[in-house]
């Protein structure tokens, strides 16, 4: 049997009903604690290992000369990459720049022998050496753990990085795979046959997230 795909998309012509689980004042303050703990966590981990929790419940530069070892922010291609671009631009200084990657998991997932119609590729783009690297892995929704264990299996393609951690802006349950985040924006109960969207202005919407239920 498939994998449900994830993250979750609305399907047309489903028997859904959409609701607004988090609006965009809610958003931005859900976002901006994620943001803050993620920060505070970088920078310990520059020195020693980063601290983990929950909150709420252009490119980048080489690292810092003497500032080892470097930490890269890779975001799962469509809508975590979009996320980990606007956490980049907010955490990534002269001071402290980090380094910018984006993946796209599509031919890593393990459902892909099943898929009857070939996946959108959109490409990935990792332009540094992974090697000894600390790897902060985004992405919007964290569902099954598969597109996670994707994600790290591409990851190990490039190269041994140090360490390799998870921040997701929603955590919506239902795990299959022993993977968790190291950093959680919100946590969403949901059922299985629920999707869960989170919305974002750099794709033309709201920052929000909906909740989809009975379209899976």
């Amino acid at each position: 049997m498939a994998n449900p795909p994830e993250p979750q998309e609305p399907r047309p012509g489903a028997a859904a009903r959409r609701t607004r689980r988090m609006g965009k004042e809610e958003f931005a303050v859900a976002f901006a604690a994620w943001e803050s703990q993620i920060r505070e966590a970088l920078r310990a981990g520059q020195d020693g290992e980063p601290r983990a929790g929950r909150a709420g419940d252009e490119r980048a530069g080489a690292p810092a000369r003497g500032v080892s070892p470097a930490w890269a922010l890779v975001g799962i291609k469509r809508r975590g990459a979009v996320i980990a671009r606007r956490l980049w631009k907010a955490l990534s200084t002269k001071d402290r720049p980090l380094l910018y990657g984006e993946i796209d998991i599509s031919l890593y997932r393990d459902d892909y022998h099943l898929k009857r119609e070939k996946p959108v590729v959109l490409g990935t783009e990792i332009s540094f050496p992974v090697e000894g690297v600390r790897v902060l892995l985004v992405d919007d929704v964290l569902y099954t753990g598969r597109t996670v264990r994707a994600a790290m299996d591409l990851i190990l393609d490039f190269g041994r990085p140090r360490a390799v951690l998870l921040a997701v802006f929603i955590d919506r349950g239902h795990r299959e795979l022993p993977i968790a985040s190291n950093f959680t924006g919100r946590v969403i109960p949901t059922a299985p046959d629920d999707q869960v969207l989170v919305t974002l202005q750099e794709m033309g919407e709201e920052d929000g997230v909906d909740l989809i239920q009975g379209g899976g």
